[in-house]
C-alpha cells in the first residue's frame, strides 16, 4: 500500500489549472507529471492543503482563492524601466520572467507586463497573481522522501532537472 499524502512525503501528481475566463494555464496531463514534497512549500498553499491525506489513485478538484494561490495583485508592485537598462539584445517579451534584486538584495522575480517604446513596464506580481485557481488533480504515487530530499526542500524527479 502506498502512503496517504502528508508532509515529507514525494508526491506525483497530473493536474490542469484552469483560470476564471476558461483559459488552461498550465496543463500536465499529456507531459510529465509534476512531483513535489509535501509540505515545505513547492506547491500553492491552497492545492497543498487539499491534497493532505488523499491517496494514489484518486482525483480531486480544487478552487484556490487568490491569497492561497499566488497571492492578491498588488498595483504597487509595478514600475517602468528604461529599455535602456535592458541588454540591447534581450529577447523582451510580455510574461517573461527575470530575477532582479529585492530591496535587500534578495533575488526576487519580476515579469514583463508591458513593452512600450522607451520603457518595459515590469511588475513583482506573479501573472496569476489575484486570480481564482481552480485544479483537477490526480494523485499518481506517493512515496516517503529520501532523507536528501528532505535536507533540500524539493523532490528530484526523473532526469533530474526542473522546467
Amino acid at each position: 500500500m502506498k502512503p496517504a499524502i502528508a508532509d515529507g512525503h514525494a508526491v506525483t501528481i497530473h493536474y490542469r489549472l484552469t483560470l476564471d475566463d476558461g483559459t488552461i494555464a498550465d496543463d500536465s496531463f499529456g507531459g510529465d507529471p509534476l512531483v513535489y514534497l509535501h509540505g515545505a512549500s513547492n506547491i500553492v498553499p491552497g492545492l497543498e492543503k487539499e491534497l493532505l491525506g488523499k491517496n494514489v489513485g484518486e482525483t480531486c478538484e480544487v478552487e484556490v482563492a487568490p491569497a492561497e494561490g499566488y497571492g492578491e495583485y498588488d498595483p504597487t508592485a509595478e514600475q517602468s524601466v528604461p529599455k535602456s537598462a535592458f541588454p540591447p539584445n534581450a529577447p523582451l517579451e510580455p510574461g517573461m520572467s527575470f530575477q532582479t534584486r529585492g530591496p535587500r538584495g534578495q533575488p526576487m522575480p519580476v515579469w514583463v507586463r508591458k513593452i512600450e517604446e522607451e520603457n518595459v513596464i515590469i511588475t513583482a506580481n506573479h501573472p496569476l497573481a489575484g486570480q481564482r485557481l481552480s485544479f483537477k488533480v490526480e494523485v499518481v504515487d506517493v512515496r516517503e522522501a529520501t532523507a536528501e530530499e528532505l535536507q533540500h526542500g524539493h523532490v528530484h524527479g526523473p532526469g533530474g532537472h526542473h522546467h
